[in-house]
């Protein structure tokens, strides 16, 4: 199986130090993680939810995010699962939020947009 390549960006760059650089699925990890911790996001659609992250490990936390950054700046797409009873404007506005605020606070890049698509509403059966 071929391996898969990933594209990084240069984020710093010392003629003394060296450079830094980041992989895209460093920053859909970010956006997945920082989506999953608002309240009223039941999962990233696909089902992974924060409790199966330390299970699975966190590469599948990408999955359901898509990042493109050019020219430093991030463009972010996320697939969400929502809980039933929560205004979808709210919790996106929310998701929006939280998200361009840890990418731009930990790597440094601008986000332009965070896009989001509500790929369905988990229903919680009461037992």
């Amino acid at each position: 199986m071929a391996k898969e390549e990933r594209n990084t960006y240069t984020i710093q760059s010392d003629a003394e130090l060296g450079d830094v650089q980041i992989a895209d699925e460093v920053v859909a990890i970010i956006a997945g993680l920082a989506a999953t911790e608002v309240d009223g996001v039941a999962s990233m659609a696909g089902n992974i939810t924060n409790e199966l992250i330390s299970k699975l490990g966190m590469k599948n936390l990408s999955k359901g995010v898509k990042v493109d950054v050019l020219e430093g700046v991030v463009t972010v797409s996320l697939a969400l699962n929502l809980k039933y009873g929560y205004s979808i404007m709210e919790i996106s506005a929310k998701v929006q939020e939280r998200v361009k605020s840890a990418i731009e606070n930990m790597t440094g890049l601008e986000v332009a947009d965070v896009n989001i698509k509500i790929a369905g509403v988990d229903m919680e059966t009461e037992e």
